[in-house]
């Protein structure tokens, strides 16, 4: 499992043109999953990201969790994140959950950030999503589960 984690001052979803989801300071979590991931998986990355001190504390350091902030999370399937660009012109996703698996994987995924306390904004899986994010600092770290 991989998480694109970005640090945002806000952030947005569209799809159709139609607003879907929307936060304020907080994380964009782009979530892909890989065809071996499990329960632990999932759950490592939720509470790693939940807890992941990138956010300032009064002295300008980076020491507070989006739930310290209170702040929001958008989370958004893509798959892309498998994306092999080693060979050829074009990526080879060979790598990522086939799509029932990853949906599954997505849903489970949500579940947990809301176990954490952190309710996600979401995208719509397998949808093509505009999101707009305003990267804050810029901040962006990726969160793996272990092997």
């Amino acid at each position: 499992m991989k998480v694109l984690v970005q640090r945002v001052s806000h952030a947005s979803v569209h799809i159709d043109g139609q607003l879907h989801g929307q936060i304020g300071q907080g994380l964009v979590l782009l979530v892909g999953f890989g065809p071996d991931d499990d329960e632990q998986s999932l759950r490592f990355c939720a509470e790693k990201c939940a807890h992941l001190r990138i956010f300032a504390d009064d002295q300008g350091k980076m020491n507070r969790s989006v739930l310290d902030i209170g702040g929001g999370v958008l989370a958004i399937s893509q798959f892309t994140l498998y994306g092999d660009c080693r060979k050829g012109r074009r990526p080879s996703f060979v790598q990522a959950a086939p799509p029932p698996v990853a949906e599954r994987l997505y849903e489970r995924f949500l579940d947990l950030l809301a176990e954490q306390g952190l309710p996600p904004q979401r995208g719509v899986f397998g949808a093509y999503m505009q999101v707009e994010i305003h990267n804050d600092g810029p901040v962006t770290l990726m969160v793996e589960s272990p092997a």
